[in-house]
């Protein structure tokens, strides 16, 4: 009996380190810090910055990039032409979906928090007193459509 019982555990084991063995020569991204690049992000408002991660999000195609809002960063209701998910990695962005910028609707997102906004959905979100750095992910192309002209930080001079 014993004999059976070592060849079954043998056998579960053997199937598992073939489950388990790591891929070698697998293709993948790796980004460090000192990797990321970060741009001005005149769409975004003064003193934001991007950072693209992984793929082009000006192309289709899945990618991942970085924000870099300073603080008092208001960000005005907008649009973008595909679903975005986003996670807050360091600070706090306060966030909502409306068409009216309101922000007692607004929710704090700290590091970890996550929300997905499906394309075309009206938004805003804000900073208050510190930096704050989002990652978002999504499938391109990605742009932004403020729903009111006078709040795009790009056309301001």
């Amino acid at each position: 009996m014993k004999a059976i019982q070592f060849a079954a555990v043998s056998v579960v084991l053997g199937l598992g380190s073939l489950v388990a063995a790591p891929t070698w020569g697998a293709e993948y991204t790796s980004v460090t810090t000192s990797d990321i690049h970060w741009k001005d992000a005149p769409s975004i408002g003064p003193g934001a910055k991007s950072a693209v991660i992984d793929g082009d999000p000006g192309s289709t195609g899945p990618f991942v990039m970085r924000l870099k809002l300073p603080p008092k960063t208001r960000i005005g209701v907008h649009t973008h032409p595909t679903t975005e998910s986003v996670t807050v990695l360091s600070g706090t962005l306060y966030f909502s979906s409306g068409d009216k910028f309101d922000t007692k609707k607004a929710k704090a997102y700290g590091p970890g928090g996550y929300f997905s906004i499906e394309q075309g959905k009206p938004m805003f979100g804000y900073t208050k007193g510190q930096e704050t750095i989002l990652q978002l992910h999504g499938t391109g192309p990605w742009g932004i459509a403020y729903a009111n002209p006078g709040d795009d930080p790009a056309k301001k001079k």
